[in-house]
């Protein structure tokens, strides 16, 4: 049975954190862990993560980073993380209950047969929150649907979803050193890499509701510089190929 750790990345999570950790635990996929990222949040949410890891031991591992440097930073420290504790599948998303745990176990069962699972907002069956305005709907469509699909050449029609499954030799391959963003163009980079390398990719529709509880992260300035940053990914990682695929796992 493979090992999955799900990566939560958190800063000033308090309020979500144990229902996250709640809501994956009770699903029914064996052998499913967790690994809190935490970037020192103010809140409490850390000691919180160590008080949680206490009461269900062993399946879940806290990593405390020092600072808040970029949610790519914390991604990668935590894929690492999980590597080094022997995953095979490692998935990625937020804990702020926009990425709902029901899907994981779809996701799960699709990663038998693919090497990066995406819980995709704009494939036939997924959608998003009734509550955005037609402004934000129709840029998130034309950003994933048509900009970052015809610019970067890639079969995939949510490249900034943030809700992942990777197979741990997936995550090995793409040389996480390689990786220049640290915002949320940092999505995209990663997916572009996957499908240069010559991974198999598949999509999975989901439900992407406005979070739960507190104040999302993002605002305009941040997708106005992804956008922009797409042209970065591009010229940097446009020679990749399937040779060029990492091999050993990090130390």
């Amino acid at each position: 049975m493979p090992k999955v750790i799900v990566v939560l990345p958190t800063y000033n999570e308090a309020e979500n954190l144990p229902l996250m950790v709640d809501a994956v635990l009770a699903l029914p996929v064996e052998n499913l862990n967790i690994l809190v990222v935490d970037d020192n949040s103010p809140d409490g949410t850390g000691k919180i993560a160590d008080d949680l890891a206490a009461k269900h031991t062993g399946r879940i591992n806290v990593l405390h980073r020092t600072s808040k440097d970029g949610l790519g930073a914390a991604y990668i420290a935590g894929f690492k993380k999980a590597i080094s504790l022997d995953a095979d599948y490692i998935i990625q998303m937020d804990c702020d209950f926009s990425h709902q745990p029901r899907y994981i176990p779809a996701m799960v069962e699709a990663a038998e047969r693919y090497e990066l699972v995406i819980g995709s907002r704009y494939v036939k069956g997924g959608g998003v929150d009734e509550s955005w305005s037609f402004t934000r709907k129709a840029l998130s469509w034309f950003a994933n649907r048509i900009y970052v699909r015809t610019l970067l050449s890639v079969p995939i029609s949510d490249a900034t979803a943030g809700f992942r499954l990777w197979r741990r030799q997936t995550l090995i391959g793409l040389d996480l050193d390689r990786i220049r963003s640290n915002g949320y163009v940092f999505q995209v980079e990663m997916a572009y890499i996957a499908c240069r390398l010559g991974f198999k990719v598949t999509e999975i529709p989901i439900y992407f509701p406005d979070r739960e509880h507190g104040k999302s992260k993002m605002d305009s300035n941040i997708a106005v510089e992804a956008a922009l940053r797409v042209w970065q990914v591009m010229y940097h990682h446009h020679n990749l190929n399937p040779q060029m695929r990492r091999k050993e796992a990090y130390s």
